[in-house]
């Protein structure tokens, strides 16, 4: 008798609206996997902190990243950047070739000390780009939307904080 009992007790749970519901829970569990997995791959994103600013950076550290940067670019989020990572300090010139969006360029050294700066870097969409040199030797650059080096009132000397991932 009990065994009838819970059986009918199942059946009258598993009603058609029922089944429907939890038919969906795979589907759901699966959703919030994925996001959760997303939600760590974010918290993985390498940051830069200058001047007490933190942004979010996409690292440039080969050859072929580092040549076609932010080319193609359309937006920027503004707490967003990319930061090459050069082998060695030296003196590094960048051009903006195909690329849409005006940046701020930003050279340091290895000790992470900023050269110097080119402010308000142009798009240029011809095959004679002017250059943005650094004034001295530089192992890392950031390029950040134009107008952020002027906003967080930058000068030679200041430290750049790196949380590589």
């Amino acid at each position: 008798m009990l065994e009838i009992t819970r059986w009918l007790n199942c059946k009258r749970y598993w009603t058609v609206e029922n089944f429907a519901m939890y038919s969906i829970l795979p589907n759901f569990a699966l959703l919030l996997l994925a996001a959760t997995l997303c939600t760590a791959c974010a918290s993985e994103q390498s940051s830069v902190t200058l001047a007490g600013h933190s942004y979010s950076v996409a690292i440039a550290d080969d050859n072929a990243e580092q040549t076609r940067g932010l080319m193609f670019v359309e937006q920027m989020p503004e707490d967003h950047g990319m930061l090459f990572i050069f082998p060695d300090s030296q003196p590094r010139s960048f051009w903006m070739r195909n690329t849409l969006i005006p940046l701020d360029i930003i050279y340091f050294d290895a000790d992470l000390r900023l050269v110097s700066i080119s402010k308000n870097a142009r798009p240029c969409k011809t095959s004679r780009c002017d250059h943005y040199p650094s004034s001295g030797p530089a192992k890392y650059v950031l390029e950040l939307n134009a107008g952020h080096a002027d906003q967080l009132g930058l000068q030679v000397g200041d430290v750049l904080t790196l949380q590589l991932r």
